[in-house]
């Protein structure tokens, strides 16, 4: 049992990636990570709408009728949803406004409803909650690794900070303005698809 919920928890981050390995949420993803503070808020909320909606529904599972299971799985996560935009509004003001209405999309993120129908009825709580936190992370870690590239070439910050040394820019360097444009992201996105499957590729042989 032990083995298997670390299984749970760990195969989203690597061998079962959503976005890498399993091509889901890859619109947010586009949109959300032009620079880490956004990407961060963003990954952090997916996780904790995951990981309370599974478990929530896999809580239900028994009772839920077969018939309106996805009226109620939308439910609890619009719900969920609602709370963590109106938070985030509320005490983050800055970030809620950089997001826009990517928080309120989580809705529709395929991955959200994917692993309520496909894991958490058909698992008992504590293994939902951990698939929840799996794959949000999963899916946060590679909004962040994203974000970073971008920030980092498109305006030569950090977190908003800028690292790159104004004798670069002196010397001819010039901010790649590209990488602020959501097709980087989808490039970026791409090359780390690849280089994954690369790894997994020699792994298994």
């Amino acid at each position: 049992m032990k083995s298997r919920a670390i299984k749970t928890l760990v195969s989203p981050l690597w061998g079962q990636n959503p976005i890498n390995v399993q091509m889901l949420g890859i619109c947010s993803a586009l949109a959300v990570t032009i620079g880490l503070k956004a990407a961060i808020v963003m990954g952090l909320s997916m996780t904790f709408v995951l990981s309370a909606s599974n478990t929530l529904i896999s809580l239900m599972r028994k009772i839920i009728p077969k018939n309106i299971r996805l009226i109620v799985e939308l439910a609890v996560i619009s719900t969920l949803v609602i709370l963590t935009d109106e938070f985030l509004r509320a005490y983050f003001y800055d970030i809620s406004k950089q997001l826009s209405v990517f928080v309120g999309l989580i809705i529709t993120n395929c991955i959200v409803l994917g692993r309520a129908e496909g894991f958490a009825l058909s698992n008992p709580p504590h293994l939902a909650f951990l698939d929840g936190i799996g794959n949000g992370l999963g899916y946060g870690s590679v909004l962040i690794v994203v974000a970073f590239i971008r920030e980092l070439f498109g305006s030569g910050t950090i977190f908003g900070i800028h690292v790159i040394p104004q004798a670069f820019y002196a010397a001819g360097y010039e901010n790649m303005g590209f990488m602020l444009l959501a097709p980087a992201a989808f490039i970026i996105i791409g090359l780390l698809v690849w280089g994954g499957n690369v790894l997994r590729n020699r792994r298994s042989g």
